[in-house]
């Protein structure tokens, strides 16, 4: 983010004001703040205040997280010793392609974008009894899982919409306007009812979205459709 951008903030900002620096819907400010994520007051009208160099601290804390992220997906990937970089050697010639076929021993992905615990425990649950077979990778929030979507080129993302860091809907946009990522699928799973989603129902087209109620009757699936090689 242009630091001339965060500057433009007033000292005590308006959850509109974060939002638009931010690049966030309002309601996802809000969610932040509700978590205790930003440092916020009312006002006797009672409007929410943020202070700024609370936005400014949030900030660095996920560009932290972001980097940490990346860093571990590297070391997770690096051989353990030179024999195992030498039997790792066919899977690391084409890295950029993001193709793993199944025919060729790679597992699958799966990439859960969710900053509620609970449903993050419950699509592990999910994943490991219906697809024990595939890496399920987990991050709470926007930032983290841009960064993780760029080094684990997943088969699938399921994404919330309401996120901290960068709300579901702009990730996805974002994910769309690059070429590697035209072979992942995305799921979108939600709290919001069908008319709550109306302001996203632009980025949402074509797209599968399970209404977080119903995610245990509807996720499987839509997994088992984004996962076959069909697709």
């Amino acid at each position: 983010m242009e630091a001339s951008k965060l500057m433009s903030l007033p000292a005590d900002c308006s959850t509109r004001d974060v939002a638009r620096v931010l690049g966030l819907a309002v309601r996802s400010v809000q969610l932040m703040v509700d978590r205790g994520e930003l440092e916020a007051w009312k006002t006797p009208g009672g409007h929410r205040r943020i202070a700024r160099a609370s936005v400014e601290r949030w900030l660095k804390r996920r560009q932290g997280a972001a980097g940490d992220a990346r860093g571990h997906e590297m070391a997770a990937r690096a051989p353990a010793s030179i024999d195992d970089a030498e039997g790792d050697t066919a899977s690391r010639r084409s890295p950029r392609d993001g193709r793993r076929e199944a025919s060729c021993g790679s597992p699958q992905r799966v990439l859960l974008i969710e900053d509620s615990v609970h449903f993050q425990n419950l699509v592990k649950l999910l994943m490991a009894h219906e697809f024990p077979q595939v890496e399920l990778h987990v991050a709470d929030d926007g930032i983290v899982g841009l960064a993780m979507a760029g080094e684990l080129q997943p088969d699938v993302l399921i994404v919330d919409i309401l996120l901290p860091g960068i709300d579901g809907a702009t990730l996805i946009s974002r994910l769309r306007s690059h070429p590697q990522f035209q072979r992942s699928r995305v799921i979108v799973v939600t709290s919001l009812d069908e008319a709550q989603r109306g302001s996203y129902a632009f980025v949402l087209a074509g797209v599968p979205v399970v209404h977080k109620p119903r995610l245990v009757q509807e996720l499987p699936a839509l997994l088992v459709e984004s996962l076959s090689p069909a697709g």
